[in-house]
């Protein structure tokens, strides 16, 4: 399985992600969410769980909407 959490999408932003989970709450809580729909994604790739594909479809289109604003903001930072 690939890896999806941000400091492997951003390997160079790591110190930029790090500074905005400290400095700023907005990106902490989008942070968080993107963390934890991962995990979530991560578990029923790996046969954790069990769901229909069209729900999986969108956690993944919400995971990519959530990385998209995480890299909009470390951008801007």
């Amino acid at each position: 399985m690939e890896k999806h959490d941000i400091l492997h999408e951003f390997p160079d932003l790591k110190e930029k992600v790090h500074e905005l989970k400290i400095s700023n709450q907005h990106f902490r809580k989008i942070f968080d969410e993107y963390h934890a729909l991962d995990h979530e994604i991560h578990g029923i790739e790996t046969g954790a769980a069990v769901v229909a594909d069209n729900y999986l479809t969108e956690l993944r289109r919400h995971r990519v909407h959530l990385k998209d604003s995480i890299f909009r903001m470390l951008q801007a930072s």
